[in-house]
């Protein structure tokens, strides 16, 4: 039976994530803040385990630990939209934990590969394929770089997995996956998933609904079949409109 480490569990797109995996009876643990419990939201389940902690401050044996017999891990993880997340430390959130996770893993040395899935955007370009966005969109990206440290991190964290994980690592596969404008739906509705970009993510970004990026990344975490499709890529998500 799969089971499923998700860090960021309690943002907006994390809960999303936990509920899908949970109504579909795989077990899950979830490293969160005490502050951040999620219990008393999505309801009491068997299957669902809570870690109080912040994952800055676990050790690398202490995160084995709690990744002890998971065949996968989620990324919800992203900076708070406000003048102390964006500009405040850690500035590296995304990319130092997913740093953390690989070496994790490396103690364990599990028998089967661990599944990495990391939420990213559609302002990073894939340099695997290698991409090429539209000038307008490169110019302003640029310029993110220089203003938004939060961007830079998602950049990382999706570079860290194509390079230094890359296609054949012994104990670990990824997929990174990249919405769009997230969006706020009442439920799971219809999307597309593309291997690449199909819009300027500036200039004509396109909707990607949080319960469908949780649809996929449950989808993608239980569905061997999906995961051979779209392992060691960055596919791309949007509402089909």
């Amino acid at each position: 039976m799969t089971k499923v480490l998700v860090i960021g569990a309690s943002g907006a797109t994390g809960k999303l994530v936990v509920s899908e995996l949970l109504q579909r009876n795989i077990e899950v643990v979830s490293i969160v803040r005490a502050t951040s419990s999620l219990i008393n939201t999505i309801g009491n389940y068997p299957n669902y385990q809570e870690i109080l902690a912040n994952i800055d401050d676990l050790s690398d044996q202490e995160l084995a630990s709690h990744l002890n017999g998971c065949d996968v891990v989620v990324s919800c993880l992203g900076h708070n939209l406000t003048f102390k997340g964006i500009f405040g430390e850690p500035r590296r959130l995304v990319t130092d934990s997913i740093i953390k996770l690989t070496k994790a893993i490396d103690l364990l040395k599990p028998d089967d590969k661990t599944k990495i899935i990391l939420m990213n955007t559609t302002g990073n370009s894939n340099r695997d394929i290698p991409e090429k966005p539209p000038l307008s969109q490169r110019l302003v990206i640029s310029i993110l770089r220089l203003l938004l440290p939060p961007h830079v991190d998602n950049e990382q964290a999706a570079d860290f997995l194509r390079t230094n994980i890359g296609q054949d690592h012994q104990q670990i596969e990824w997929v990174a996956v990249r919405p769009d404008t997230l969006t706020n739906e009442s439920k799971v509705s219809k999307y597309k998933i593309h291997p690449s970009p199909t819009r300027n993510a500036i200039f004509d970004a396109a909707p990607s609904s949080r319960e469908n990026v949780a649809n996929f990344m449950a989808s993608l975490a239980t569905d061997p079949e999906l995961w051979e499709i779209w392992k060691g890529k960055m596919p791309v998500i949007y509402n089909d409109a």
